[in-house]
């Protein structure tokens, strides 16, 4: 089992890969990928579908898992958020990937025990589980990576 956990954003997409094997998960490779805003939506929308397609075949990923998307103050934004959110279901589609979602919810209870976490309180249990990534300010990359170990657990 080989999982892509992804975070979509349209300034840095965190994203995190997790092989589980015989019981035991490691940490394959993780970080966020910068889609600069003086880019236009359908070339931000290009560099999304390339950088994850070439995961995919570079992990021979098996698994694709995302957070449930929530309307939060902007519906812009959530709006905007949707085309990743079909990159990445037509990438799973086109790969024969299991496409898994958790609520945010699910994810931060599965991590930390509380299902009302705070991107902080996510961030320690993953630099605890992790020690080396504790340099990693983004929580980009910690969010992709909470969202792939609830896939794993």
């Amino acid at each position: 089992m080989i999982v892509l956990g992804v975070d979509p954003s349209f300034t840095a997409s965190g994203y995190a890969i997790i092989k589980k094997d015989s019981g035991k998960q490691a940490l394959i490779s993780c970080g966020f990928l910068p889609l600069p805003s003086k880019n236009l939506m359908h070339e931000r929308i290009g560099m999304f579908y390339d950088f994850f397609k070439k995961l995919i075949i570079q992990y021979q990923v098996t698994h694709l898992t995302l957070e449930t998307p929530f309307l939060g103050k902007n519906a812009q934004t959530f709006l905007k958020l949707g085309y990743l959110r079909g990159v990445l279901h037509l990438l799973s589609y086109q790969h024969n990937l299991k496409l898994i979602e958790y609520s945010p919810t699910e994810i931060k209870k599965a991590v930390t025990g509380f299902g009302g976490a705070g991107k902080d309180q996510v961030q320690r249990v993953i630099y605890m589980l992790f020690p080396a990534l504790a340099a990693q300010k983004k929580y980009d990359v910690t969010d992709a990576i909470a969202i792939s170990l609830c896939c794993t657990w």
